[in-house]
């Protein structure tokens, strides 16, 4: 529970690096609504937004979630044969996502209508930080760690778009 210390330019600016193929207007969607979206709860959206990048693949979809289903974290998604949640529209699947990691950070009250199909499965308060997601949000023992080094990926690459945008000033 915090706030992210990114722009939505540069969380879309990040998924772009690494999945030249998405479409760049979507990526910027996506990242607007995930910093709205987050703040509205007061979740830290830095951490949202990787940790959607893991549970997608950079969006790539390579998992059981498809790009239309609108889940950017995998929720319902628990073996190859169950695909998970699906949502109508990119903003529902974003509040989603938030409202399900506000719900495991906090036992502080959704301020927006519950769209999370899966709340009621969520012991509230149980992960206030994502080292405490492994084993509740996702099965995997390095989930937290691989989570926070898209994290540090993040951040050195906000530093090289800063030296960037100086050097470009600079001429």
């Amino acid at each position: 529970m915090d706030q992210g210390k990114s722009t939505p330019q540069e969380l879309a600016a990040m998924l772009i690096h690494y999945n030249p193929l998405i479409d760049e207007a979507y990526a910027n969607e996506l990242a607007l609504v995930y910093v709205e979206e987050s703040t509205d709860e007061g979740v830290n959206y830095d951490i949202a937004f990787c940790q959607m990048i893991l549970e997608t693949g950079y969006l790539n979809f390579k998992g059981s979630v498809k790009k239309y289903q609108n889940n950017f974290c995998g929720l319902g998604a628990v073996n190859a044969y169950r695909q998970g949640e699906f949502f109508p529209d990119v903003r529902t699947g974003v509040r989603a996502h938030i409202q399900h990691l506000k719900a495991y950070a906090t036992t502080q009250s959704i301020v927006k209508p519950v769209v999370d199909g899966r709340m009621k499965f969520v012991k509230r308060g149980s992960a206030p930080t994502i080292y405490a997601l492994k084993g509740k949000w996702a099965s995997d023992v390095q989930y937290d760690k691989k989570i926070e080094s898209i994290l540090k990926k993040l951040y050195a690459f906000r530093i090289v778009l800063a030296q960037q945008n100086t050097d470009f000033r600079n001429r």
